[in-house]
């Protein structure tokens, strides 16, 4: 177990394996061990390096709100930090889609390839009035004692045939840490997916880059197609999970895994 300081904040990280890298991100209020079954698929031919973003996980809360450069700088500082300099595949998951793909817009020379798993999309996005009302609700939530009594339920609840271990759910999601970073989050959602459409106008991805949309449209035509629409809008091939629900990395870690791995997402 590894903690890096970024920005004031220690940031828990794991890596394992050898070779070209790749990053995975997870998704809203997940945590590093929710790639456990993608691990054993990708360490004997890729260096896995996995992060919780501020608030999540393990690592410290937040310094500051989130933005898409923000935390595409992030993971750039991350693969510093760990002496990984040359390029990577970054992957991102639902919320993270956005980090991932700011990442390959920012830092273009160390993006080796982009795997988007089941990410966000945004076509008209609206930034929430709700921000302010997160710095009240997640100290008063956490006062009452909301997330030590309800938080491993709650997770358990949201995470179909979650198999993470009971100790390590428990020691992660009992704490209000994890409720604010939560919270933070998704109070921002709309500004950050705003600042990606912005990006995307002025800093195009690589010329050639590999990219991949994984999408879980479980029977949503709706879902597929907007999925879809963002896979030509980037340029990147499009898979279906299937059967799979949004956790793609739970339900189908095969998938993620041959994304990762396609040809030419791989070191310079």
């Amino acid at each position: 177990m590894t903690f890096v300081r970024i920005g004031g904040a220690a940031h828990h990280v794991v890596a394992d394996g050898s070779g070209p890298v790749c990053v995975l991100s997870a998704g809203l209020g997940l945590s590093w061990f929710d790639w456990d079954p993608v691990v054993p698929l990708l360490a004997p031919h890729r260096t896995v390096v996995r992060f919780d973003r501020p608030g999540h996980g393990l690592s410290a809360p937040a310094t500051a709100p989130p933005t898409a450069a923000g935390e595409a700088d992030r993971i750039a500082a991350l693969l510093d930090a760990l002496g990984l300099t040359g390029p990577a595949t970054v992957v991102g998951h639902s919320i993270a889609g956005f980090h991932a793909e700011a990442f390959a817009r920012l830092h273009p020379a160390r993006t080796a390839g982009l795997v988007l798993v089941d990410p966000s999309v945004e076509e008209r996005p609206r930034p929430s009035r709700t921000a302010a009302l997160v710095h009240l609700l997640g100290p008063a939530l956490a006062a009452a004692g909301l997330p030590a009594a309800l938080g491993p339920a709650v997770r358990r609840a949201a995470v179909r045939h979650d198999r993470a271990p009971t100790a390590l759910v428990r020691r992660v999601y009992r704490t209000s840490r994890v409720l604010r970073g939560t919270l933070l989050e998704n109070a921002r959602y709309g500004a950050v997916a705003a600042e990606l459409l912005a990006l995307r106008t002025t800093h195009p991805l690589p010329p050639g880059l590999p990219a991949t949309v994984l999408a879980a449209p479980e029977g949503s035509a709706r879902w597929e197609r907007r999925q879809r629409a963002l896979a030509r809008r980037l340029g990147a091939h499009y898979e279906a999970a299937v059967p799979s629900g949004h956790l793609v990395m739970l339900d189908r870690p095969d998938a993620v895994a041959r994304a990762v791995l396609r040809p030419g997402q791989e070191e310079a």
